[in-house]
Parts: C-alpha cells; sequence; structure tokens
C-alpha cells in the first residue's frame, strides 16, 4: 500500500512539542507527543507517494537515528487509528457512477467520522445500500428519520402508518402538504420518498400495531426497526420484546416538549430496553412519596414544531446509520436526551448488566 493521511484529518503542529492529527472535532481528534520532529517528518512522508518500505527509508535519511521496525509500526498505528489510508484503494464497483456522485459528500463525512480501518472509503455507502430498514410511524420524528435515511442512500424503506393526513400534522410532518389533506399518510410518504431518491426502494402499508406479534413480522423481514409511533404506550415495550426474539437492532425516537428523546439497541450486546425502565422504576421507587399536580388542561399532545420533530427525526436517522455501518462509535443499548431549550444539556443512560427482573433478556438467554 501507498499510505497517506486523510485530507479530512490533516495534522497540525503546535510549537510546544504537540501534534494534532484528526482536526478539531471532539471525539474524532487526538494529539501526539513529539518533542523531536520525528514524527512530523513521518506524517509528512505519508503523502501516498510511497509505499511503507520508502517511507521507512525516506524517514530514515531525514533522521539516521529512528528504527526501521518502530517507524513501520507507527505507520501501522495511524492506520489502525483511522487517520491513515491506502492510496491505492480500488475503485469501488458496488455503487453505480450515479450512486457515486450522488454521495461523494457522504463519502467524505464518513471518513471524518470514522476511525475504524477499511478496505475502501465508500464501504459505508455501500452497507447503506444494501440495507433493509422499517420505519413504524410517519409523523413528525418519522418523516424527517425517513427523509434522511433515503436521502443518505439506505437501501430498502418500508414505512407502516396507518392514519390519514390532518391539519394539524402540518405544522412538523414535512413530508404532508394541504394538498394532501384527507390521504393516507403512508400512501404520501412513499410517493413523497420514491421522488426524493429513486435509487431507494420505498415500499409502504397501512397496518396499526396491536401487539407484539405484527412487529415481530416486520422485524425479523429487516436489518433496522425504527420505532417512532407514539401510541399505544406499550409500542417501545412491544418493539422490545419482538427485536429480542428475532435478534433485530432497533431505534427508537421522540421528544417531551423542547427534550429530544433517543434509544438505540442491538440485542445480544447489553441491557435492553425494559431494562432501562425497570431500573428506572427501582430509582423512583427509593424517592420519596410523589406529588403530582392537577391534570393539565392545555398542553396538546404532541408539544412540537418542525424543528424539534425534525432534530429528532435526524437523530434517529443518524443512530440507524450507526447500526448499518458501526460508525460513528455511539454507545449501543443506550438511550440519550437532549435538551434544545439550553443546547448544552445532554444526558445518556446505560447499563452495565442486564436487570434481574427483565423477563425480555431471559427469554432472550
Amino acid at each position: 500500500m501507498r499510505p497517506r493521511v486523510k485530507d479530512e484529518h490533516r495534522p497540525v503542529r503546535f510549537g510546544d512539542g504537540w501534534i494534532r492529527i484528526g482536526g478539531e472535532v471532539f471525539g474524532i481528534a487526538a494529539e501526539l507527543r513529539d518533542p523531536d520532529g520525528v514524527v512530523w517528518a513521518l506524517l509528512d512522508l505519508l503523502d501516498g507517494t510511497r509505499t511503507v518500505s520508502q517511507v521507512v527509508a525516506d524517514l530514515a535519511d531525514r533522521s539516521p537515528a529512528s528504527c526501521p521496525d518502530k517507524v513501520a509500526a507507527a505507520i501501522e498505528t495511524l492506520i489502525e487509528l483511522g487517520y491513515v489510508e491506502d492510496a491505492d484503494e480500488p475503485m469501488c464497483t458496488a455503487l453505480t457512477a450515479r450512486q457515486l456522485e450522488r454521495h461523494s459528500r457522504g463519502r467524505s463525512l464518513y471518513r471524518w467520522i470514522d476511525l475504524t480501518r477499511r478496505n475502501s472509503s465508500w464501504e459505508f455507502q455501500v452497507l447503506l445500500a444494501q440495507a433493509r430498514v422499517v420505519l413504524v410511524g410517519v409523523g413528525g420524528v418519522g418523516c424527517t428519520a425517513a427523509l434522511g435515511l433515503v436521502m443518505s442512500g439506505v437501501g430498502r424503506l418500508h414505512c407502516v402508518e396507518p392514519d390519514v393526513v390532518e391539519l394539524s400534522n402540518l405544522s412538523r410532518q414535512i413530508l404532508y402538504t394541504e394538498q394532501h389533506l384527507g390521504l393516507l399518510k403512508v400512501d404520501v410518504a412513499v410517493e413523497r420518498l420514491r421522488a426524493a431518491n429513486s435509487d431507494v426502494e420505498v415500499t409502504g402499508e397501512p397496518t396499526r400495531i396491536e401487539g407484539v406479534a405484527s412487529l415481530r413480522r416486520l422485524a425479523a423481514g429487516c436489518d433496522v426497526l425504527i420505532m417512532t409511533a407514539d401510541h399505544p404506550p406499550e409500542l417501545r415495550t412491544w418493539t422490545n420484546q419482538a427485536c429480542a426474539s428475532t435478534g433485530t437492532p432497533w431505534v427508537y425516537g421522540g421528544y417531551h416538549g423542547p427534550q429530544v428523546n433517543l434509544g438505540i439497541y442491538r440485542p445480544g450486546e447489553g441491557p435492553c430496553y425494559e431494562c432501562a425502565r425497570l431500573a428506572e422504576q427501582d430509582r423512583d421507587a427509593r424517592r420519596p412519596p410523589l406529588a403530582t399536580w392537577r391534570p393539565a388542561a392545555n398542553i396538546p399532545a404532541h408539544a412540537a414544531n418542525a424543528v424539534t420533530a425534525g432534530v429528532a427525526g435526524n437523530l434517529v436517522a443518524h443512530a440507524v446509520m450507526r447500526l448499518i455501518t458501526n460508525a460513528p462509535k455511539l454507545a449501543l443499548n443506550s438511550q440519550y436526551g437532549f435538551s434544545l431549550a439550553t443546547m448544552d444539556h445532554s444526558f445518556i443512560t446505560s447499563l452495565e448488566q442486564p436487570h434481574a427482573e427483565c423477563r425480555t433478556c431471559r427469554a432472550a438467554g
């Protein structure tokens, strides 16, 4: 190979003997100690014009004290860390010329955020193009998630939504317009999504989810299941049980007013959604008795607009693509929250072990 530092990860040299590589984004950039300038000289040689042995030889000319074996090991480390690629990467034949042009910016994004050694910088796009996703609930969050996935090139998307378009939907459900009032949402969504990207196979059905069995059928036929519907309240529990039985990764997303909520799960790799719910019940039980305020009379069921629902939907699509491509390395079997009221408060909830009373994990095990 001819190793080359990725353009997105170009290093910066500071005057205090340190080098930063990977840009300035938290979670991607790293700092390397370089008191004598040898590391900087090595990075300068990783421009894609030399083989590894040629880099080792050229660095020996610049720095005779450098050890060839250590230099070769350092190059391998930079490759494993995801900052260096092969300038002789083979041409991608799994995607059409149209797809390569369309998703060139997405390729650059994944080159930037992924720190995993890959055989091709198009691997992410190929994985997306091969993926089958089922989306349950094409409302405020689901509309944005569906559009994001289709525009990003997911291969197949199946939408499940029983309701019709109402006027109150139009403030936050971006696939529908005034001319769609009274029409089945799923029919409109499929048409709009197909128009957004004809390379994607988009299908739909107006099924109303009434239990685990219908979700198990949907989960068995896909690589990732998305739950963005919010009624009945048992939906996420049903989804957790169905996906645990089929081994299907799943994501949920929604909002509690200005707080965006997201969960990302891969069965068999940690505590499930039910574990988190039981742990929360345990925490509540240890608190003093709860006094509740009188029932709210004027807060609508969906306190949201196109922006807040859109943020939640885009984060759902991001989590789905993480499950498909394994990048970025978001923690799995975890719940995330983000406050749009402050833009500086977020949290992640995850457990180290399944809850002792979780029947879903016991059944799966």
